[in-house]
C-alpha cells in the first residue's frame, strides 16, 4: 500500500544548512555571556573552531572497539590521565563518558555491583544530601537502588556530615557529596562525609561535575579551596564534566576511581550470544570518537596557564556579581558560592521572606531584556531562587547584568502578583498522579498554559507558580507529560 515519503528526494546542502541556521535563531545565545545556564563560554578566540575541526577529524571513528581504532585508547588515556593528575591519587583510573549523568550512573552502577559482589548486599541503598543532583535519583531508578535523602543545613545549604553518617546502614552501597551542589553552588564537607563512609566500609562518590576542573585552578589562581578529590581519605570515586569549566563541547565527562579494581565493576561484558564478544566500559556501545577528540584538543590548546587564567576571570566575575547583588534591596545570596555558581532570592522589602511571584516576574523581565537566569522552585523548606552560572565570557557583562537587574526588579515589583487559588492547590494535593487519564492530564496542562499546540508561554511566571504549589509526584507527572507534548510527531 503506498505511503507518503519519509524524506524529500534530496535538497541542496546550502538549503539544508540555511534551515538549520534559521532554527538556531529562536534559541538562547550560547556565546557572549548573556545565557547564565546550560552553556560554558571560555570567551577564547578560535576555541570553537578548534573543537569543531577535531570533532570532524574523528567523527566517523567508532569508539566501541579500541583494538580496531587504537587512537581512541590513546586519546582517552591522555584525557583521563590529565583528570587523574589534577584530581587523583596514585593508581587512579577512569573512563571518558558522554556527560555528568552517564558518569554518575556508572558510579552508582559500580557501587551497586561492588556492594553485591564484595559485601553481599542484595538491596543496596544510596545515601545523598537533598541538594545532590537529580542524576543520582535517575541512576537509582534505572538500577534498582533505594535512595536515602538527608536534609541539608537550611542556612549554609551544605550537606550535614553528622546527619549523613547517622543515615548509613549495613545496606548502604554509596554515599554522595557535591563540590559544588548545582542548586546553590556551595561545597559539601567532603572530608567529614568520606571519613564516615570509610568507617563503615562504604564507597564515597564526590560529584565534582561542575567544580572538578575549575576548583584546582581557582586554587592555583590564589583562592582558598578545601580538599575535595581522591586525595581525601575515604573518597573512592569522582565525576568531572569537561564540557563545563574545561570548555569542551557537550558531551564530555570523566568518572574517576581510586583504582582499577573498583573500576572493573563499572564494565559490562557479555559472551552469551553468537555475535562479537561485547565489553562496554560505558552505557553506550557504539559512539563517535569525535567528542573524545574535541575534548582532548581543547585541553591541549588551553593548557595549565590558560585554565589558571580562565579560573581567575570567573573568580573576578563572581566577586563583582556577588557585591552587586548584595547591594540590591531585597536580594539575598544563598550560602557561600565557591565555584562559579550563584543563587539568589528576592523579597518585597528588605530582609523579608522570599517572594516567589516577584522572583519569577524578575526572571521574565530579565528574559525580555535578553538575559536568561534559571528559576529554581522551593523544595523541602529551601527557598525558590534564581540561578546563575558564571563563565569567563560573563566578566565583561557583569555591570550590564546588574544594571538591567535593578531595572527589571523595579518593574517586577510593580506587576500584579501571580498566585495559585488555594482551593485549586488543595484539590491538586488530593490527586493521585498515577490514576490520572490522558484527558485529565491534558486539562491540567491546558489550565497551566501548556496545552498541546499552545507552544511555550511568553512568560513563565504563571506556569512556575502553579508548579511550585503542586505536590512533587504530580509535578513530575505533569513535567513528563509536557515534554512528551513537545517531542511529538505531528
Amino acid at each position: 500500500m503506498p505511503t507518503d515519503p519519509a524524506l524529500p528526494d534530496g535538497r541542496p546542502a546550502t538549503e539544508v544548512l540555511a534551515e538549520l541556521r534559521a532554527l538556531r535563531e529562536a534559541d538562547a545565545p550560547t556565546r557572549g555571556g548573556r545565557t547564565f545556564a546550560y552553556v560554558y563560554d571560555a570567551g577564547l578566540e578560535g576555541l570553537d573552531e578548534l573543537a569543531a575541526e577535531a570533532y570532524t577529524a574523528f567523527a566517523t571513528v567508532n569508539g566501541l572497539d579500541p583494538t580496531v581504532f587504537p587512537s581512541v585508547a590513546r586519546l582517552e588515556n591522555d584525557v583521563v590521565g590529565a583528570v587523574a593528575a589534577l584530581l587523583g591519587a596514585p593508581g587512579a583510573q577512569g573512563t571518558f563518558t558522554s556527560g555528568g549523568t552517564e558518569s554518575i550512573l556508572l558510579a552508582v552502577k559500580t557501587a551497586r555491583d561492588h556492594a553485591r559482589t564484595v559485601r553481599g548486599i542484595t538491596e543496596p541503598q544510596l545515601v545523598l544530601p537533598s541538594t545532590a543532583h537529580a542524576a543520582f535519583h535517575k541512576a537509582a531508578a534505572y538500577l534498582g537502588v533505594e535512595t536515602v535523602v538527608v536534609p541539608v543545613d537550611p542556612v549554609t545549604f551544605r550537606a550535614d556530615a553528622a546527619a549523613t553518617a547517622a543515615a548509613l546502614t549495613d545496606r548502604t552501597a554509596l554515599v554522595v557529596a557535591s563540590t559544588p551542589s548545582y542548586a546553590h553552588g556551595v561545597i559539601d564537607p567532603v572530608a567529614g562525609i568520606a571519613a564516615a563512609a570509610a568507617a563503615r566500609g562504604v564507597l564515597c562518590h564526590v560529584d565534582a561535575c561542575i567544580g572538578g576542573w575549575i576548583l584546582p585552578y581557582l586554587r592555583r589562581a590564589g583562592r582558598e579551596v578545601e580538599p575535595f578529590d581522591l586525595s581525601v581519605p575515604g573518597v573512592t570515586s569522582l565525576s568531572v564534566d569537561l564540557h563545563k569549566y574545561a570548555y569542551a563541547d557537550k558531551g564530555a565527562s570523566v568518572v574517576l576511581y581510586r583504582d582499577a579494581e573498583l573500576r572493573r565493576h563499572q564494565y559490562f561484558a557479555h559472551a552469551g550470544w553468537p555475535g562479537y564478544p561485547v565489553v562496554n566500559p560505558t552505557v553506550q556501545g557504539t559512539k563517535s570518537g569525535g567528542l573524545l577528540a574535541q575534548a582532548w584538543a581543547v585541553l591541549q590548546y588551553v593548557g595549565e596557564a590558560g585554565y589558571t587564567a580562565l579560573a581567575g576571570r570567573v573568580a573576578e566575575a563572581s566577586d563583582r556579581l556577588l557585591a552587586g547583588l548584595r547591594s540590591l534591596d531585597g536580594v539575598r545570596v544563598l550560602g557561600d558560592p565557591a565555584a562559579g555558581l550563584v543563587a539568589f532570592t528576592v523579597s518585597r522589602e528588605g530582609d523579608g521572606d522570599p517572594d516567589l511571584s516577584l522572583l519569577l516576574h524578575l526572571a521574565d523581565e530579565m528574559r525580555e531584556l535578553g538575559w536568561y537566569l534559571q528559576p529554581q522552585l522551593s523544595f523541602d523548606g529551601l527557598p525558590p531562587n534564581l540561578h546563575l552560572t558564571l563563565t569567563p565570557a560573563t566578566v565583561g557583562q557583569v555591570d550590564a547584568l546588574l544594571g538591567d537587574l535593578g531595572t527589571a526588579l523595579a518593574k517586577a515589583r510593580g506587576l500584579e502578583p501571580v498566585a495559585v487559588d488555594p482551593a485549586l492547590a488543595a484539590f491538586a494535593a488530593e490527586l493521585d498522579p498515577d490514576s490520572l487519564g490522558p484527558e485529565e492530564i491534558a486539562g491540567v496542562l491546558a489550565f497551566a498554559g501548556l496545552g498541546e499546540g499552545a507552544g511555550l508561554p511568553g512568560r513563565m511566571a504563571p506556569v512556575l507558580v502553579l508548579l511550585d504549589a503542586l505536590p512533587g509526584a504530580l509535578k513530575e507527572r505533569l513535567l513528563a507529560e509536557f515534554i512528551g507534548s513537545v517531542f511529538r510527531v505531528p
